[in-house]
């Protein structure tokens, strides 16, 4: 079965359990294949996203590189006017690196550097109209990464809809996010990712090597993190089903940090998403 196969379609609706107070919450969990819902919470409320929208980046940049405009082994320029910290590893790295390289540390550890690095490479325009190509209306990659939001610029680097979300992972598994070999290409590199603390902790897979099935399970997914908001949104597929899943929790800030509260959350989420796909011990 690929990661977007689904199990019986007489599957039980997932029950959620019970959702931290203080957290806006948003969520959609469905079948894989039939999109039917299994348990759905505000899944059309807009919210930031942070480094979720970076999924629409892959699909731009692995399109480029299907269609021959981009050579994954193609050496990629750092503009200095975009460098950025914060989460990644291109900052510490001593040898240049290749566009292909770029993809992998932009899903796998969620670069910060690397993806304005290949958002300058494919242009920032052509990467917000990926999304509306997949028919998104509330979701996108809106603007680079930056260290600081200073007046006059876009509101957030990234916003979408649990809704949404849910349905890019759904284009992606049944090959129609551009292509099959665009969505595989994007599949590939989501496989890498390394950030198992938010839903899929509660998959309780190995954190460094689930490119495999891990335990009966197969995981495609990516997060992401700003000071009020966790989100985690992926594929999961075990012996008994598959689903997609976008889960987002932001909270207000003056009402204080909820961020421990929203990660104990949405690991106990991924707990319920496993006992679906993976009844039993």
């Amino acid at each position: 079965m690929s990661p977007g196969a689904a199990g019986p379609a007489t599957a039980p609706e997932l029950v959620l359990p019970p959702l931290p107070d203080g957290i806006d919450w948003s969520i959609e969990i469905a079948e894989a294949r039939s999109g039917r819902p299994l348990a759905v919470h505000r899944a059309q409320a807009q919210h930031r996203t942070a480094s979720i929208g970076k999924v629409f980046l892959l699909i731009e940049a692995c399109t480029r590189i299907a269609d021959g405009r981009l050579d994954p082994d193609a050496p990629l320029d750092v503009p200095q006017e975009h460098a950025v910290g914060d989460s990644g590893l291109l900052r510490w790295l001593r040898a240049p690196i290749t566009v292909g390289d770029a993809c992998l540390l932009v899903a796998a550890v969620s670069d910060n550097l690397a993806t304005n690095a290949l958002i300058h490479l494919c242009g920032l325009e052509a990467v917000r109209a990926v999304a509306p190509r997949l028919g998104l209306a509330q979701t996108s990659l809106w603007d680079y990464i930056r260290s600081a939001r200073e007046p006059g610029m876009p509101w957030t680097a990234s916003f979408g809809t649990a809704a949404e979300l849910g349905r890019t992972m759904r284009l992606l598994a049944a090959g129609l996010a551009v292509s099959r070999e665009v969505s595989d290409m994007v599949l590939g590199y989501l496989a890498a990712d390394v950030d198992t603390s938010l839903v899929a902790g509660g998959l309780n897979l190995d954190a460094l090597d689930h490119v495999e099935a891990d335990d009966g399970i197969v995981l495609r997914h990516k997060t992401g993190y700003i000071s009020i908001l966790r989100a985690d949104v992926g594929l999961a597929q075990g012996p008994a089903a598959a689903v997609s899943y976008a889960v987002l929790a932001e909270w207000d800030e003056a009402g204080g940090d909820r961020r421990i509260a929203a990660e104990d959350g949405m690991r106990a989420i991924g707990r319920a998403i496993r006992a679906h796909i993976r009844p039993g011990p």
